[in-house]
């Protein structure tokens, strides 16, 4: 595998080429595919971190694995580069916190991929849910699974006009404007990665905040969608659960590690209607659940976990990591 240059960028569906983070692919096999991931030493999103920058964002490494679906359906499945893509289940677990530690050298990440189901209809393949095995040297890094689906730029078009039209939205989005939170609370230094706005705590232990987002974030929004993306989504989810979990002490500090996620996409995030992130109250020993809400809809259900980062992933962690199994 070769980390000498990108993967071209529309082949991952990124504008920024700073913004690929894949190197190399090959085939292994009928259901099995390799990838080469380069992780930047410093990246103004996933490496903005209040305090030492100790270890890569699982984020960051889930962000390469999100581009290798990509890949895996428009060089080994042959999906037209102008097909339309969406998430529907995003998981993952870090079961070797160090073996993300920053060095002083971009860090090479050797990823396998296995398809485990495809998604069928009578015109043939239109998603899959692909397994991920993520290795920086010889450690695990990052246990994944994504289910996705891909359909015509045309049938894309139609639906999510019918889906605007059915809300009493207009054909363009226009982001609402938002407030966000003071970027410490949410372990960040610069303002512009803090994406929700300060959280409100009810009696029983539910908080609740918007999504407070620049459409011209260069990472969270490389390239314009119709939409919310997913990974905003999930960065919304970690923000508020930190906040959650340093305000309950299950972690120290607000720079704590998200190491076990698993969420569900239900349905699209409209850009122009306010879209709330509620975290449940914490409870000691579990991870936090969290849910994403528009008017009248449930937009996607998250349980994230979280370790502290002096600690490596042993003492501070919301709970005990996951069997590899349910990953």
């Amino acid at each position: 595998m070769q980390f000498a240059r990108t993967l071209p960028r529309e082949l991952v569906h990124r504008a920024a080429i700073a913004e690929v983070f894949l190197t190399d692919a090959e085939r292994l096999g009928e259901d099995e595919v390799r990838l080469a991931a380069q992780l930047p030493r410093l990246h103004p999103f996933y490496g903005d971190v209040l305090g030492p920058r100790s270890h890569h964002d699982p984020l960051l490494l889930l962000e390469a694995c999100r581009q290798g679906i990509f890949v895996v359906a428009h060089r080994h499945l042959d999906i037209p580069l102008g097909h339309k893509f969406l998430l529907r289940t995003v998981e993952y677990e870090v079961p070797d916190p160090d073996a993300l530690a920053c060095g002083d050298t971009p860090t090479e990440a050797v990823i396998g991929v296995r398809v485990e189901y495809r998604i069928r209809n009578r015109t043939g393949v239109t998603g899959l849910r692909l397994r991920f095995t993520a290795a920086i040297g010889a450690r695990q890094a990052l246990l994944a699974r994504i289910d996705y689906a891909w359909m015509p730029p045309e049938k894309w078009t139609r639906l999510r006009a019918g889906q605007r039209h059915a809300l009493g939205l207009g054909e363009t989005p226009v982001a609402r404007p938002g407030r966000p939170v003071a970027p410490g609370r949410v372990g960040r230094r610069d303002r512009a990665n803090a994406v929700i706005t300060p959280p409100h705590t009810s009696p029983d232990g539910v908080r609740t905040a918007q999504l407070a987002a620049e459409t011209t974030h260069p990472t969270l929004y490389d390239h314009w969608v119709d939409h919310v993306p997913g990974m905003l989504e999930l960065e919304a989810v970690r923000q508020l659960a930190l906040i959650a979990a340093v305000a309950e002490g299950a972690v120290r500090a607000p720079t704590a590690l998200p190491v076990r996620l698993r969420a569900r996409f239900r349905c699209f995030a409209e850009m122009d209607l306010p879209l709330e992130c509620r975290t449940a109250p914490v409870v000691p020993g579990a991870d936090l659940e969290c849910t994403l809400h528009q008017p009248g809809a449930l937009v996607a259900e998250a349980r994230i976990g979280f370790a502290d980062r002096n600690t490596a992933g042993l003492a501070g962690a919301l709970a005990a990591p996951a069997p590899h199994a349910h990953v």
